[in-house]
């Protein structure tokens, strides 16, 4: 049988997410809501659409792997983006916080034996509960981010999220990184928590690990800020310091999302 990892710790963040986003949210009227976030194409409300939507696409996903079913096809996902992006801003925000406070709350309610049993195909893989919640994590910090640094530029993804995130969302880089047209390897030290990287900009890698002797270039930041990073969420290059490689660099080949 293969091992199911603690899903608490997921859920716990996910909560400390929602929760504030949500706090976040309420205090904004309906100019804020159409401010920009930190997406220079996504005002806050699209932010907020793009979660309520996210939200109602996982819950599916949760009810299938409690249910140990397929999860929703593709085609699904279409039809609740069009009925997201129909909303105004005003109901995009208040109905997001309904949905995802629906999701977390369903997790939530599930029993010890369908946290355990839960499996989803995903990817071409099983995922048990902690691997669906990551995903979803990985979803919401990031973007609740984005509307919190719009409003506050010292704003940083949560530390419960980042010290679950560095582990998972690291060795995923490739799926939404570009090869780099002078490709460089770079060992990377993070701090709360500490890490070691290697990065490899021309295979679009970032495996665990100090890198060997074939490093040519190094950086050293916060974890935080490396996640940051690693989405296309890094425009000051005083965050890090590097040697080697630079930060205008880096965002070519970890442009975003």
């Amino acid at each position: 049988m293969a091992t199911v990892t603690d899903a608490q710790p997921w859920l716990s963040a996910l909560r400390s997410s929602h929760d504030r986003l949500s706090g976040i949210v309420a205090g904004l009227d309906s100019e804020a809501l159409r401010s920009q976030s930190y997406d220079t194409e996504w005002s806050i409300a699209d932010v907020l659409s793009h979660l309520g939507s996210g939200a109602e696409i996982h819950m599916l996903t949760i009810n299938a792997g409690v249910a140990g079913s397929n999860p929703p096809a593709r085609e699904e996902f279409q039809k609740i983006w069009d009925t997201w992006n129909a909303k105004t801003p005003d109901a995009q925000a208040a109905d997001s916080v309904s949905a995802n406070e629906a999701l977390v709350s369903r997790i939530e309610s599930l029993s010890p034996a369908e946290r355990e049993s839960f499996s989803v195909t995903m990817f071409g893989r099983p995922m048990d509960l902690a691997g669906v919640l990551g995903m979803r994590l990985g979803e919401h910090a990031i973007h609740t981010w984005d509307v919190a640094v719009a409003l506050d530029p010292a704003a940083r993804i949560a530390p419960d999220a980042v010290a679950l995130l560095i582990d998972t969302l690291a060795p995923m880089s490739g799926y939404f990184g570009k090869k780099a047209e002078e490709p460089a390897v770079v060992a990377v030290t993070t701090t709360g928590p500490e890490r070691a990287f290697t990065l490899n900009t021309g295979g679009v890698t970032v495996a665990p690990g100090e890198a060997e002797d074939g490093a040519t270039a190094s950086l050293e930041a916060p974890a935080e800020v490396f996640l940051r990073l690693l989405t296309g969420r890094v425009d000051d290059p005083s965050e890090v310091t590097a040697s080697g490689v630079t930060v205008p660099q880096l965002k070519a080949v970890f442009p975003g999302y």
